[in-house]
């Protein structure tokens, strides 16, 4: 017996420090574990997470059970479902770093470490899982369109229709797969699945988004409509291969940059008590840097991190067959131990010529929030990259703000002023009006301001530059005519989303005019300021299909043009695209220009014209001499004349169109062999 009382079982085997994590070898289970600094350790064997104290204490001798600083032991006689953790020079139980599955117990309490309600890991057998010859299904970027979702927001609220037991989980999702098909998008962007940690947040609220990672390996169980810790494993595996068969990819919202430790007032659960010098970016008084904005930092190029962050990436590859990846503040992998920009950083190159990530999706959010701001200057050829700027650009044109008309027309043509110097497909761009931080599309065009009182933080959270317009009324309006003009304005940034080049991003609910009445950061709201309200559809059935028409189109262009490799460059140097104003060849760059039109012959099909007004009164435009036009778009118009199905365009008598305010108007003249 130990002093604390706690039966001591010797292991059989000092075990091998590979492979990291605990892995399941002929009679049992080998556990690896790197920590330089640590001077003892011990293994902790439960048989339930909520246990007060471990069953089976197992010490791991420095001289037997250590290479080099790898720590390891084998413990014959367990296997899946055995609950573990660590104690590292006396600390608390500590979470396995490669941990594949974590349980949390009842009485979970982030600020009340100790036994009984500390996260523990579990023992997983990930190769047990019937795959049923699903793969990741490699889609090429062109013909991608990404919608970010958050898997318990999309299904928790009751209208959702789904089964209420899997309402917020990840069966839930499944239920709704025939929805997501029928509006035609390809991929789902899921917010963070690995588990985290939910009470990462203000005193008495939730961490609803999930960006308080525990555990790189681990799907998280709060998802998981099943009882039983490694159910959730089989439930998200369920859950990837349903979309797969509907020809949905997935992709994952990733956190690499921070843990939900926080800074030296925050909790120990695993890396911190394991190797806080290996882990986290310090400063030089040993406090935290924090260019998360959360508190700590992820020492992402330090050779041990670097070699977690690509397991965690290869793991989710081939045992969870995901199809990619969206790196949260990316530009921290940039950074050095000393939070210095390196010119070449490690982490990115092993995650760029990794051969079992070939193929993958990559996206970046090519900022930090420290400031640090790469979009157009990534590191990597294959990364995809979130365009902030098309996002702010096009909000302020639509919203009437001068000088905007030049920075526009570059965005819809791929944004070359960002990234036409990279020589890369046009898709390094990932367009965007909204994601999940800031404001929904409803509410940029419903409020001037944010509304966050809600968070407990005074108001004072979330950004306060939204470039949104709340045409003229601040909120819900019963008003008919700006009730009009915030449909015709959500019509307007849909369209321009979808019709430029680059791959597009939508985010769960503007197809329905989803709201959060206001709140702009509802990291913490998990109640119905967050949740999908599926009623919005039927009151907003136009949008819905406005939306369905624009995304069936572009994917018939785009299947037109499979399998073909066309560089940013090449694509805007060989399509034939003039620029026009109010008259043709007469485009107006002033700083006072609210209005633009776009001329382009389309392969094998006639002739677009594009015409944009973001001016507050009618603009008359000149058409060019092609033959007959017809109009496919126009976003002033009722439905279902703001769009019409592709074939079924109606002609336009006459050599000049009337856009109206604020709006988006497609033209088309067919060749004839159309």
């Amino acid at each position: 017996m130990s002093a604390a009382g706690h039966v001591i079982a010797r292991a059989s085997e000092t075990g091998t420090p590979h492979p990291l994590g605990a892995s399941l070898v002929a009679g049992g289970v080998n556990f690896s574990l790197y920590s330089r600094s640590a001077s003892a350790i011990e293994l902790l064997l439960f048989d339930r997470e909520d246990d007060s104290r471990p069953a089976r204490l197992v010490p791991m001798d420095p001289v037997t059970n250590r290479t080099y600083h790898y720590w390891h032991v084998f413990v014959p006689g367990i296997g899946p479902g055995q609950i573990y953790g660590f104690h590292v020079d006396g600390s608390g139980v500590l979470l396995d770093p490669y941990g594949r599955a974590v349980a949390i117990p009842k009485a979970y309490d982030r600020c009340k470490p100790a036994t009984a309600t500390a996260m523990k890991s579990v023992v997983v057998n990930s190769g047990a899982y019937d795959w049923e010859g699903d793969e990741p299904l490699r889609r090429p970027v062109s013909r991608t369109i990404v919608y970010e979702m958050h898997v318990r927001g999309f299904t928790r609220h009751p209208s959702s229709g789904v089964t209420p037991a899997k309402r917020g989980a990840y069966a839930g999702l499944v239920e709704k797969i025939p929805y997501l098909k029928n509006l035609g998008v390809t991929a789902v962007e899921l917010l963070p699945v690995f588990a985290f940690d939910a009470q990462d947040a203000p005193p008495g609220k939730t961490n609803y988004w999930g960006y308080a990672p525990v555990s790189f390996f681990s799907p998280h169980p709060g998802y998981s409509s099943r009882a039983g810790t490694l159910n959730v494993l089989d439930e998200f595996r369920d859950m990837v291969k349903a979309l797969h068969r509907a020809g949905i990819e997935v992709i994952l919202d990733v956190v690499y940059n921070h843990t939900a430790e926080g800074d030296q007032r925050g909790a120990t659960f695993c890396f911190r008590g394991i190797d806080n010098e290996t882990y986290y970016i310090l400063n030089a008084d040993r406090t935290y840097a924090n260019y998360s904005g959360t508190g700590n930092t992820l020492n992402a190029n330090h050779p041990i991190v670097r070699r977690m962050i690509l397991d965690s990436l290869r793991y989710w590859v081939q045992e969870m067959h995901i199809d990619g990846f969206r790196f949260d503040l990316a530009s921290i992998l940039s950074r050095d131990s000393t939070g210095n920009v390196l010119a070449s950083p490690p982490v990115l190159w092993d995650i760029e010529t990794d051969p079992v990530l070939a193929g993958t999706k990559m996206i970046a959010e090519a900022w930090d929030a420290a400031g640090l701001y790469q979009l157009g200057s990534f590191i990597g050829d294959s990364w995809k990259e979130w365009n902030g700027r098309f996002r702010d650009d096009v909000r302020a044109f639509f919203r009437g703000e001068e000088g905007h008309v030049v920075p526009v027309a570059d965005r819809i043509i791929g944004s070359p002023e960002i990234f036409g110097h990279r020589e890369r497909e046009a898709e390094q761009s990932v367009n965007f009006i909204t994601c999940h931080d800031g404001f929904t599309l409803n509410d940029l065009v419903s409020y001037d301001e944010k509304h966050n009182q809600e968070n407990g933080e005074n108001n004072h959270d979330g950004a306060d530059d939204n470039r949104s317009w709340n045409c003229g009324v601040e909120g819900p309006s019963d008003d008919s005519e700006i009730e009009k003009l915030r449909n015709r304005q959500v019509k307007n940034f849909l369209a321009v989303t979808m019709l430029s080049i680059g791959m597009p991003m939508l985010l769960m609910g503007d197809e329905m005019r989803r709201t959060q009445r206001g709140n702009n950061n509802a990291y913490c709201q998990d109640n119905e300021i967050s949740w999908l309200d599926w009623n919005l559809l039927s009151k907003h059935p136009d949008v819905h299909r406005f939306l369905k028409l624009l995304i069936a189109r572009r994917q018939m262009r785009d299947n037109e043009h499979e399998g073909r490799r066309i560089s940013l460059n090449q694509l805007i140097r060989d399509a034939r695209k003039v620029w026009h104003g109010a008259k043709l060849n007469q485009p107006d760059w002033s700083c006072s220009s609210h209005s633009i039109a776009l001329g382009e012959e389309l392969r094998r099909e006639g002739m677009l014209h594009l015409i944009l007004n973001a001016y507050w009164e009618p603009l008359d435009f000149e058409l060019p001499h092609a033959g007959r036009w017809l109009r496919w778009i126009d976003t002033a118009l009722p439905s279902p004349e703001d769009i019409v199905e592709w074939q079924s365009a109606q002609s336009v008598h006459s050599d000049f169109y009337r856009a109206e305010a604020r709006s988006v108007v497609v033209l088309i003249s067919r060749s004839n062999s159309d």
